[in-house]
């Protein structure tokens, strides 16, 4: 019996020092996720649209670390693009239209009254911005609304509409000068 007793802790105790090992081996050589992977989805606008053919922004961001182009987000349009670019120091590049096409940012709204309650926009909404029940009118919490229209495709009953949001006094801003003068070809003189 005494055998199996000194067996037995013997056990224990080297299950518990090779434990002790792995906890601080797990502490000490922990490896972080790249830093760049998370300014770069900062940058981007998290719609989680998929539009660039990643599932999300934080998938597309792992992407542009290593190595894919930084033109492939709408949402972001060509602040996101030159943003992306001053970030990896690289140069600025249009819009791949294959991805789709820059626009005002845009919110869904559901016509209630033709809502019937089938949740498949639920389950397309890639951040909860839809609620309901089955067989209940749905509705769509407007500031968590990205605008990713994904939700519009799987309504059996086209009861979906993709609204712009105007500019209001709070998130309106100058256009940039350069752009304007470059723009309307505004020649400058200059007196010597």
């Amino acid at each position: 019996m005494q055998e199996l007793l000194i067996a037995t802790l013997t056990l224990v105790g080297f299950a518990f020092v090779c434990g002790s090992l792995l906890g601080f081996a797990s502490i000490k050589f922990k490896v972080e996720g790249n830093p760049i992977v998370e300014q770069i989805n900062e940058i981007l606008p998290q719609t989680q649209c998929g539009q660039c053919g990643y599932p999300g922004c934080k998938p597309y961001a792992e992407a542009i670390a290593e190595g894919q182009s930084i033109n492939r987000c709408p949402p972001g349009g060509e602040a996101g693009i030159k943003a992306l670019a001053e970030l990896l120091d690289m140069e600025v590049v249009e819009l791949d239209e294959s991805c789709g096409e820059e626009s005002l940012p845009t919110v869904a709204v559901i016509r209630e009254d033709e809502c019937i309650g089938c949740t498949k926009c639920i389950q397309a909404c890639p951040v909860d911005a839809i609620m309901g029940a089955a067989k209940q009118m749905h509705t769509v919490i407007e500031s968590e609304c990205t605008g990713c229209d994904l939700c519009i495709d799987p309504c059996p009953v086209d009861c979906i509409d993709m609204i712009e949001i105007k500019p209001t006094i709070d998130d309106w801003h100058w256009p940039n000068p350069a752009q304007t003068n470059q723009a309307l070809q505004i020649p400058v003189k200059v007196i010597t």
